[in-house]
C-alpha cells in the first residue's frame, strides 16, 4: 500500500483522542489566506501537545511536521492538501479538505471538513477507519444520552431517577411539550433495546419492572 495511505493502523481508532485539523478554524482565523504560516497547536488542560507549521498557498495548505510511527525514528513529512469551495446561500463560499489519502492503490479524494493524524499523514476518518465515540455505544446508550441532553437542555438533572423540568421561562409551551415527548421516547426505546439485549440473563420479574417503568413514564 503506498501514497498517503502508508502507515494506516490496522485497528480502530476513535475520532476523540486522535489529533484533527478542522478546515473551518484554519478558516476563521485566517490561515487559508495564500501567503500565511505559521504553527498549528493541540493543547491539553492549557498545555500545549504538539505542533506543526503549516503555509498557505493557492487553493492548497502545506504542513510540516515530524512523525514517529510504531517508535521508529522520526521521520519528516511535507503534506500538501487541496483546498476546494463551495458555494453557499447568500453568495458565501464553504472551504474543504480533499483527503489525499490513497489506501489499497485508491486514491479518496473526499470533500471533508476534517483530517485525522490516523498514523504518518493527515487523512480523512474513512481512510483511517476512525470512528466518534458515540458510534461504539450500545444503541440504548445513545438513546439515554439523547434524553438526558434534553433533560439538562430544560433545566433539569440527567438520569430517570428525575422528573423531567418545567417548562423554561420564555419557551413555546408547544416546544415543551416536544420536548418532553422525545424524552419520553428516547427513554422507553432504551429500556426495550435493554430488554431485547439482556433478556436471557435478566429474569422475569426485572423485565416487567422494566416494562411498568416504561407504561407509567408515558
Amino acid at each position: 500500500m503506498g501514497g498517503y495511505g502508508s502507515g494506516r493502523t490496522s485497528s480502530k481508532q476513535i475520532a476523540e483522542q486522535c489529533k484533527s485539523l478542522d478546515v473551518n478554524r484554519f478558516h476563521r482565523d485566517g490561515c487559508l489566506r495564500p501567503g500565511s504560516s505559521g504553527n498549528w497547536v493541540w493543547s491539553r488542560d492549557g498545555e500545549e501537545v504538539e505542533r506543526i507549521n503549516y503555509r498557505a498557498e493557492e487553493r492548497r495548505l502545506v504542513l510540516d511536521y515530524k512523525v514517529r510511527v510504531y517508535g521508529g525514528d522520526w521521520e519528516p513529512i511535507s503534506q500538501p492538501i487541496r483546498i476546494t469551495h463551495v458555494d453557499c446561500n447568500y453568495g458565501n463560499k464553504r472551504p474543504y479538505f480533499m483527503c489525499p489519502g490513497v489506501v489499497n492503490g485508491r486514491h479518496c479524494g473526499r470533500r471533508v471538513g476534517k483530517l485525522f493524524s490516523g498514523g504518518r499523514y493527515f487523512l480523512c476518518r474513512h481512510c483511517y477507519r476512525i470512528a466518534y465515540a458515540s458510534q461504539s455505544e450500545a444503541r440504548y446508550d445513545r438513546m439515554l444520552r439523547r434524553a438526558n441532553k434534553l433533560r439538562m437542555a430544560l433545566g433539569g438533572e440527567p438520569g430517570t431517577a428525575y422528573l423531567i423540568a418545567l417548562k423554561p421561562k420564555g419557551m413555546w409551551q408547544r416546544t415543551y411539550q416536544r420536548k418532553r415527548r422525545e424524552i419520553t421516547w428516547c427513554e422507553s426505546q432504551a429500556d426495550h433495546l435493554f430488554i431485547a439485549k439482556y433478556a436471557n440473563i435478566l429474569s422475569k420479574e426485572e423485565r416487567e419492572m422494566f416494562l411498568n417503568l416504561d407504561i407509567i413514564a408515558r
